[in-house]
């Protein structure tokens, strides 16, 4: 196993761990994240439009043009960011780094329609919005995931908690996102766009504190590797072994290092594993 991995499978495989990470506790300080991402990506598309045509001069059909343009990448953004959380990073490193992305984003977004002088405002205010895509690509495939990790399967208690959890977690988002339909863009169209991006800056400089403070908190999980990787070596397996006849019986099928004979089906061979129950069917 790889050692950088090594640390984050024991949270969840060490019986101690188990019962002192995780629950309630560890998935609050999660939502905060996920309510201060929604809340910045809709306080940022909400009056997307009327920033790029009266403050950039942009036409209209240019400016919705780009708009949609942006959305569109930010929903492809988290394809790539499930890849590189599953193959490389793990759920945690890869959502601390997005939210650390997002941040910066919304940082150089305050400054672009302040600090800057004006002929270089469009310039780096495409270059931040496309900034904030990235963050949101590690953010939307992991950060709900990894609220699910904070919940023990085994454990009829947290599988109780885990749905209520998600209840409140759906509440949170539709929370955050009307709030900024509603507060962001009066700031924007009533204060300035300085204030209305600073606050947008502001909020996820506290939800990353917060997620901070529960680290101690959570159970992790290692990257499982490259779902390509799998793919392959189950192709590749059914291809040299679709003429096998010896595992007709399940009697001599082997998971990890055992037996099947001798383990009982649907037990785990290691942390965090689950063995599927030997069946008759699909066998090539």
């Amino acid at each position: 196993m790889d050692s950088s991995a090594a640390p984050e499978m024991e949270m969840i495989g060490n019986p101690h761990t188990r019962s002192s990470r995780g629950g309630w506790s560890a998935a609050i300080c999660i939502i905060f994240v996920e309510v201060a991402e929604r809340f910045a990506f809709y306080g940022v598309s909400g009056n997307l439009i009327s920033y790029l045509t009266k403050e950039l001069h942009q036409p209209t059909v240019a400016a919705a043009k780009n708009v949609n343009t942006w959305v569109g990448v930010s929903a492809l953004f988290p394809l790539l960011g499930a890849f590189i959380a599953d193959s490389f990073l793990g759920r945690f490193r890869t959502i601390l780094i997005s939210s650390l992305i997002f941040l910066l984003g919304t940082v150089l977004l305050t400054l672009s329609v302040s600090v800057f002088p004006p002929h270089w405002r469009e310039a780096l205010f495409f270059v931040t919005l496309y900034i904030l895509s990235v963050g949101e690509g590690g953010h939307r495939p992991c950060l709900q995931t990894f609220a699910a990790d904070q919940f023990d399967e085994d454990s009829p208690e947290r599988r109780k908690e885990k749905s209520s959890f998600f209840n409140w977690w759906y509440v949170a988002i539709v929370i955050a996102a009307t709030t900024a339909t509603l507060l962001i863009i009066y700031l924007q169209d009533n204060i300035g766009w300085t204030v209305g991006f600073g606050v947008l800056a502001g909020v996820l400089g506290v939800a990353l504190a917060i997620f901070l403070l529960g680290m101690k908190k959570y159970r992790k999980e290692g990257p499982p590797g490259s779902p390509f990787t799998t793919v392959a070596q189950v192709f590749v397996a059914a291809t040299r072994k679709w003429r096998v006849d010896e595992t007709r019986s399940g009697g001599d099928v082997y998971y990890g290092d055992q037996k099947s004979g001798a383990l009982p089906h649907g037990q785990p061979t290691q942390p965090n594993a689950r063995i599927l129950g030997w069946t008759n069917q699909l066998r090539y």
